[in-house]
């Protein structure tokens, strides 16, 4: 058996895992790489292996560093199932639609912009990744299951989903692979939530692999306790909407993050925490992830499925609007003060936010709330970085809002929670791989294993080809 880190190697997106046995090749995800310069070129690049030769995809969740790059390997030739829980595959339509439409208005923009210097110099358009029409035919390919439910993807294969508490539908992955008289039990974690979080359940433990293939978002960090991070929150949405009288604009994924905040600001009014509020939700497809949030109530927490019970979350006090149009969006901006604006995407990299940014971050009395991991590259990482200047839509724009990092709402593991789900483990795996960490820190986790757990692990490099002897 032999297994390639394509992806989410010392870094945090572009998670991808290739399976090799006997003939026999699978993907354990297949996501798209974010932030950088040289994110699309990434992305347009021939992986190590040929897509028509990939028997069957398990896909962790929805999140798109995940399941982005799932349509260009059916585009390129890949022809098999792609094997999920139910509500990743309920979510993945909204999701991947989105991602195309991105890429389609990115490679027309630069279409334009190519044209625009014809007879000059110049470098020439990206090609394009994928359509919107290539990702809607991808579906066709997605197969759900329950949680905890066995699937058998192959005569040699079978798996379990269970519950990773990332995100809604975020699943561990358990897989037996038999070889000639051997079987062993392989465990991919995805992304792992941290305990106690709003709308998911906890993790779910696991009781034993051979080898483990676990996430580092987190490894070398604590969160701050939870309680504290909400009276964080409070006083931010005080003093910015109360006595400074300004906006406030929180770049969140539309799925999960999102949903979240939500719930946690509907819980805080209902507790009178925070004053009478307008919330903006500018996102449509947050809007659509909300809907089916409320159609799945078995993967929910009980006080998520209380709240959603009517199929609608309300409180009194919060005047919750979702935009659909642009025009919508457009109209935001008329709005000065007393709003909370919450859009896409999660690392200001894309989507309706940046606009939010380019009329906000110049207004001292505003604040932006960073809730999510950003990844290295990407303009949230350069703000949380205090970053004094930033370039939107060919303008220079000056970074007067205060910058306020929450990270005690992440839907990631901190270390200690991480390690927490790692002593379930009745025995040590065989072998256990760190990834879905920056270098430094995905190297620094594996150290940690291996110093408290007593482990053998390591932390692949990008393209580490490993043999599983």
């Amino acid at each position: 058996m032999r297994l390639s880190f394509v992806g989410a190697a010392q870094e945090v997106t572009g998670s991808c895992i290739l399976v090799e046995s006997e003939g026999l090749r699978f993907l354990v995800d297949c996501g798209m790489f974010q932030g950088g310069r040289d994110a699309h070129a990434r992305n347009t690049q021939a992986w190590p292996f040929a897509p028509r030769d990939i028997d069957f995809v398990l896909l962790t969740h929805a999140h798109i560093d995940h399941s982005g790059l799932l349509p260009r390997l059916a585009a390129l030739g890949f022809r098999g199932a792609i094997h999920t829980t139910r509500t990743t595959a309920d979510l993945l339509p909204v999701m991947l639609a989105d991602s195309a439409h991105i890429q389609e208005v990115a490679w027309a923009r630069a279409q334009r912009d190519q044209a625009s210097r014809r007879g000059r110099p110049g470098r020439p358009a990206v090609p394009l990744l994928y359509t919107v029409a290539q990702a809607e035919a991808c579906i066709e390919q997605v197969h759900g299951v329950d949680y905890d439910t066995e699937l058998r993807p192959h005569e040699r294969v079978r798996c379990v989903f269970r519950d990773a508490g990332h995100i809604i539908g975020a699943a561990i992955i358990e897989v037996w692979l038999r070889e000639g008289a051997r079987t062993r039990k392989l465990v991919f974690s995805g992304d792992l939530g941290p305990p106690g979080r709003p709308v998911v359940r906890d993790p779910t433990p696991i009781a034993e692999a051979d080898v483990l293939v676990v996430e580092s978002t987190y490894g070398n960090r604590l969160h701050r306790p939870l309680d504290a991070t909400i009276d964080e929150l409070v006083e931010v949405i005080e003093e910015t909407l109360r006595r400074r009288q300004g906006n406030i604009i929180i770049p969140a994924f539309a799925l999960g993050r999102t949903q979240e905040l939500l719930m946690l600001l509907a819980r805080l009014r209902r507790q009178r925490r925070l004053p009478p509020m307008r919330v903006f939700v500018d996102s449509p497809m947050a809007h659509r992830v909300t809907e089916i949030t409320a159609s799945h109530p078995e993967v929910l927490d009980d006080e998520t499925r209380a709240l959603f019970r009517h199929g609608q979350l309300a409180s009194d006090g919060l005047a919750l609007s979702f935009t659909r149009t642009v025009e919508e969006s457009v109209a935001l901006n008329r709005v000065k003060a007393g709003a909370i604006i919450v859009a896409a995407s999660g690392m200001c990299d894309a989507g309706r936010i940046q606009h939010h940014l380019r009329h906000h971050l110049g207004r001292p009395e505003c604040a932006v709330v960073i809730l999510g991991f950003q990844a290295e590259g990407t303009l949230g990482r350069r703000l949380v970085d205090g970053v004094k200047r930033v370039r939107l839509f060919g303008e220079d724009v000056a970074v007067r809002a205060r910058i306020h990092t929450i990270g005690g709402l992440s839907a990631h593991a901190d270390r200690d929670a991480l390690l927490h789900w790692l002593r379930a483990f009745r025995q040590p795996p065989a072998q256990c791989f760190v990834v879905h960490g920056e270098s430094e820190t995905a190297r620094g986790f594996a150290r940690t294993i291996q110093e408290q757990l007593g482990w053998n692990a390591q932390a692949p490099a990008a393209g580490q080809q490993v043999e599983i002897g």
